[in-house]
């Protein structure tokens, strides 16, 4: 997996990610604390309308963003968000009213928003091989998951010689080391698509992506990886701290089992995806989760809750939240040509983001009001109805590639280029809003 950091311009952008998630892992901590200095005993709706915010910017910026992501410079573009995300982290410490929190908050979470989609979309330009594709995707996921273990560490350590509010700055040194690890090196830039309207702009990858079998799959796994990660990452807290009475350091190496679980796939499943296709391997993690919901629900039902059971669990959703999460890159640029894979992994973006929208506060309230059993069955159902519709709408013969032709294009139409019949890394269908030919 790591010989892949050989390549100059990954191994840049990779150290490009992780300072940038080291220093949003220390912001995280830091908001936490700033909330409480500001509101007091109302931190937690302060916390709760902030993570709104941000799924707010992200479902709403992300598609408008990856519309016009082909018309500037991929590097400039990079560049330039890594530095309003560091001016944003750097007004924090200095605000006095939460609705200024809320304000630089929306700014920062909106420049990720474009960020994010338009840094993932570059790297299959830069690794156009799709085996090392595959390990810069694992290698990413790996780096997500040490960002949750290193960052409170890490802020922890700053917190005994510094400040809460200065955690903000090394929040801003990442932003700024991220900027500059992009403008150490030359990133390509594919050629933009013809010219079109606004609407046909921000609504072009999402179109694309909901036309496209395998990615109407996707959008369906992410329902379930959403339904399970809300249940570890929203009612960790009161499993550990209110039904086992357990201390803060329990629920660090409670959440440190998911990521573990989550790690350990990363690293094995370059291996696994150089002998099997995507679709069985997401499938199979999407059911792992639904199956280690639905024990945890039994074992406390038949039991009780232990720790041990817990941490077993979380390992496993893990494992399957993993398996799901880290191809999906992989049919992301399968689905796309070069000029609309921003819009494309834009789209993902949102719409992945939308279904945590929808299980955040739906695992809140299902635990707070019906208890822990209930709110596993019922989360494991909305995962398990993510698999039915997978299964339904992704094939199982799904090619990488189909042979189709475009005879209702005319003959001086630029993507025939001499040619009637050929092939594409797309799964099309005669609505598919780029090609609209039925064949």
């Amino acid at each position: 997996m790591f010989e892949i950091l050989s390549d100059r311009t990954y191994r840049h952008l990779f150290l490009a990610q992780v300072v940038a998630l080291l220093g949003t892992g220390l912001a995280t901590v830091a908001l936490g604390l700033l909330a409480y200095d500001l509101a007091g005993d109302s931190a937690g709706m302060v916390l709760g309308t902030v993570f709104t915010i941000k799924m707010v910017a992200y479902v709403g910026i992300a598609p408008v963003a990856g519309a016009f992501a082909d018309r500037v410079n991929r590097r400039t573009l990079l560049v330039v968000l890594d530095v309003i995300r560091a001016a944003a982290a750097l007004c924090l410490p200095f605000v006095s009213e939460v609705w200024q929190v809320y304000a630089l908050v929306f700014v920062l979470q909106s420049a990720s928003a474009a960020f994010t989609p338009t840094f993932q979309a570059t790297i299959p330009d830069v690794l156009p091989e799709e085996a090392r594709y595959t390990r810069a995707l694992s290698l990413s996921r790996l780096a997500y998951d040490l960002e949750n273990i290193v960052s409170p560490t890490l802020a922890a350590l700053l917190l005994a010689v510094m400040a809460s509010q200065t955690l903000f700055l090394g929040t801003v040194v990442g932003f700024i080391a991220s900027a500059a690890l992009v403008v150490s090196v030359m990133l390509p830039s594919p050629k933009a698509s013809a010219p079109r309207g606004i609407y046909e702009r921000t609504t072009r990858g999402i179109r694309i992506y909901l036309a496209t079998p395998r990615l109407r799959g996707l959008l369906a796994l992410n329902l379930a990886v959403s339904s399970a990660g809300a249940m570890v990452l929203v009612n960790s807290v009161v499993l550990v701290r209110g039904q086992l009475g357990l201390g803060e350091s329990a629920l660090a190496w409670t959440l440190f089992a998911f990521g573990a679980g989550s790690m350990a796939a990363a690293l094995v499943l370059p291996r696994v995806l150089d002998d099997l296709p995507d679709r069985p391997v997401m499938l199979g993690g999407a059911v792992l989760m639904v199956a280690a919901l639905l024990a945890l629900a039994f074992g406390i039902a038949i039991s009780g809750l232990s720790w041990v059971l817990l941490a077993g669990v979380w390992v496993l959703i893990g494992l399957g939240y993993s398996a799901v999460l880290t191809p999906s890159g992989r049919l992301l640029k399968r689905s796309a040509h070069a000029e609309d894979r921003p819009a494309v992994f834009a789209a993902q973006f949102a719409l992945s983001h939308a279904c945590w929208l929808l299980t955040y506060p739906l695992s809140g309230w299902l635990m707070t009001a019906l208890g822990p059993v209930p709110a596993l069955i019922g989360l494991a159902a909305l995962a398990g109805l993510g698999v039915i519709v997978a299964l339904r709408l992704w094939p199982a013969g799904d090619p990488a590639e189909v042979a189709h032709r475009h005879d209702n294009l005319p003959l001086d139409h630029p993507h025939l280029q001499g040619h009637r019949e050929h092939r594409h890394s797309l799964v099309i269908d005669d609505q598919h809003p780029r090609w609209g030919a039925k064949f």
